[in-house]
């Protein structure tokens, strides 16, 4: 297997180093394409998929199945938790409309998903935001993704990964399959959706309060974390949280956050500007 030349590939399109000796990762995500595209061996697969303007469908395939990871509903718990009994107060009693949530690298869809059915579950609290006036945007690389973010449909093993009994009766609708739920209209419509690789301008999405890329940054080198990490600062409204994953730190990588302990867990405010504005 051209590994190293493929590994490269995918660093340059995506920013995700895959390391040494993972060619048993490599194998295990392409061999379904196979099929798929009616091609022998993986080497012939990686060869196409690295000259996307001739094979431009095996190429993103390829990628999609590189860059997708594992995905539940309110994982790790403690983010939602911040969001619902720290953050979201916080921006409603500074005023802000609208409150804009990004969830970067969003995968499936289940985190902002997620995190709107905790901006309804907080709309029946004294100082809450109002549901109507939360904008969450949800990006990923890949269409394929996206394609299934939007349509909202989940199978009952996706379902049982994270999500309560009581969530999954307020905030899903049964479809004629028995196996599958979709989520609630009032819940979709809070959501929109749009690709992006974070490797490139996040110009076009506009300014956030709060901005989650939880289990995203483990994936890339140092100077493209840092990197990720500046332009995030970039697009918070002053007073803005950024949220990772459990196991991601900015340590040594940025200076322009400082770190809020939640109680459990912990988040990341742009420096300078706290508390929240009104604008």
């Amino acid at each position: 297997m051209q590994y190293h030349r493929f590994a490269k590939y995918i660093e340059e399109q995506s920013g995700i180093v895959l390391g040494e000796n993972k060619q048993y990762l490599v194998n295990s995500r392409l061999s379904a394409l196979l099929l798929r595209f009616k091609v022998p061996t993986i080497d012939e697969l990686i060869n196409r998929a690295m000259q996307p303007n001739i094979y431009k469908d095996i190429s993103s395939a390829v990628i999609d199945a590189m860059t997708t990871n594992e995905t539940l509903w309110f994982r790790d718990t403690y983010p939602y938790l911040a969001l619902k009994n720290i953050i979201l107060p916080e921006l409603a009693r500074a005023g802000k409309i609208p409150v804009r949530i990004w969830s970067a690298a969003c995968s499936s869809g289940q985190e902002p998903y997620s995190i709107a059915m905790i901006v309804q579950e907080q709309a029946t609290n004294m100082v809450h935001v109002d549901p109507s006036q939360c904008q969450i945007i949800g990006t990923d690389i890949s269409p394929e993704m996206l394609d299934r973010c939007r349509f909202a449909h989940y199978d009952n093993h996706a379902l049982a990964r994270g999500l309560s009994a009581e969530r999954k009766a307020k905030f899903f609708k049964p479809t004629k399959d028995p196996n599958v739920m979709r989520v609630d209209d009032k819940i979709k419509q809070m959501v929109t959706f749009k690709q992006m690789n974070l490797l490139g301008s996040y110009s076009l999405l506009g300014r956030f309060d709060v901005i989650f890329c939880r289990n995203v940054l483990i994936y890339f080198s140092n100077e493209v974390k840092s990197q990720i990490l500046n332009k995030f600062a970039l697009c918070l409204n002053p007073g803005g949280y950024l949220i990772l994953g459990s196991s991601e730190s900015i340590q040594g990588l940025s200076d322009k956050y400082e770190m809020v302990r939640c109680n459990p867990g912990l988040a990341y405010r742009l420096k300078g500007s706290n508390p929240f504005s009104k604008h």
